[in-house]
């Protein structure tokens, strides 16, 4: 398959003219083995500016192209977008306290602990601010080979500091989170989001677990020496989450750039018109989404309720301001929003192929700033 034919919008077209710089860093980053292939897409005035894709699904010549509508595992992505999304509906509807003790919901995170022990006074918020205590990453699945034995390792591991003392990112703290909100749902995680958030939104090729039928469509993340042993295509890379069945706070999510777009243009909805002033409402109100986006500290944490915000160095780039909100995910893809400006960027990459530990994966550090400044500075 040529390497000259892998894109959906023509060279000649306007759109590649507009976003030129745009093409040349992702070009170059395909060039320099930053990744394989990208899908990537711009929102801005309720209206999309830009979907398409480049490269392949690997670097061997045969490799399926990249599409705009390539599905990808877009890892912690999942985190707002699954997790902090139905935190948001639940807490707007009354359902969800902030202030609650994650061992009211819990209680096997604080059993066996002295009355006096630092879990006692984690709250949900700290879960979602990531200032819970909890370490940030811990090879669970090293040891539990079941979802029932990964989270009970999970409910055990001692915090490392007073919560909202310090920030670490926690992918245990978002395991906990997504169980917690299991209990109030009375539901898993997984059907409630399709048909809460999913669904209402028209996102049809996100989903957890993608069938064996459709892996062949989406992009591989590694091939896996040291635990599954074997090339991970349409399955989440994240072993603790592949430990819970795909299904986790953390991880999980497979989505494409459209889908994306589409659950950034109802974060602006509520934003821009108001959730009363439109014909048909959003799904998040005003005061949910800038509740949300609001820094929760400590001093220097660039974390608010779920989401992340520009820090620098930020990996948005230099040109989104402080009013805006965002993720990160492992495998390179990234979703970033602009408050105040409408403005919405997805990319998604599989950096991690065909290893994480190649130096070439690093490279995503370099092209995430810069194809984001190329954004604005197109727009």
């Amino acid at each position: 398959m040529s390497r000259q034919s892998t894109t959906s919008i023509p060279p000649s077209s306007p759109q590649r003219e507009q976003f030129a710089e745009v093409y040349r860093v992702l070009e170059e980053a395909v060039a320099a083995h930053a990744f394989p292939g990208c899908a990537f897409g711009v929102l801005a005035g309720n209206t999309v500016a830009l979907q398409d894709g480049l490269g392949h699904f690997t670097y061997e010549q045969d490799s399926p192209a990249v599409t705009g509508e390539t599905v990808y595992d877009i890892a912690s992505v999942t985190k707002v977008v699954a997790t902090t999304a139905a935190a948001m509906l639940l807490y707007q509807r009354g359902l969800l306290d902030l202030e609650a003790p994650l061992g009211d919901l819990l209680p096997g995170f604080v059993v066996g602990r002295p009355a006096g022990d630092r879990a006692r006074r984690v709250r949900l918020h700290h879960l979602l601010a990531h200032n819970s205590g909890l370490p940030g990453y811990v090879e669970l699945f090293r040891s539990a080979a079941s979802p029932a034995a990964l989270v009970r390792a999970c409910l055990q591991l001692p915090l490392q500091a007073e919560p909202g003392t310090r920030a670490e990112y926690s992918d245990p703290g978002f395991i906990l989170l997504g169980k917690a909100l299991e209990v109030v749902t009375r539901e898993h995680l997984a059907p409630w989001v399709y048909r809460e958030i999913i669904l209402p939104l028209g996102m049809r090729a996100t989903r957890f677990c993608p069938p064996p039928s459709a892996r062949p469509s989406i992009p591989p993340t590694e091939v896996d020496t040291t635990f599954r042993h074997r090339r991970i295509q349409g399955e989440v890379q994240d072993e603790n989450a592949w430990v819970l069945k795909g299904v986790a706070g953390h991880a999980g999510l497979f989505a494409n750039v459209p889908d994306l777009l589409r659950f950034a243009l109802e974060i602006l909805r509520a934003v821009h018109t108001g959730n009363g002033n439109q014909e048909t409402p959003s799904l998040f109100h005003p005061a949910t989404v800038e509740l949300f986006a609001r820094r929760q500290g400590p001093e220097g944490s660039s974390r608010a309720l779920g989401w992340d915000t520009p820090s620098p160095p930020s990996a948005s780039g230099h040109l989104f301001p402080p009013h805006s909100i965002g993720h990160l995910g492992f495998s390179g893809c990234s979703l970033w929003i602009d408050l105040d400006a409408g403005v919405a960027i997805v990319l998604l990459t599989n950096r991690t192929w065909p290893g994480r530990h190649e130096a070439e994966s690093q490279l995503i550090r370099t092209v995430r700033p810069a194809f984001h400044d190329a954004v604005r500075r197109a727009l």
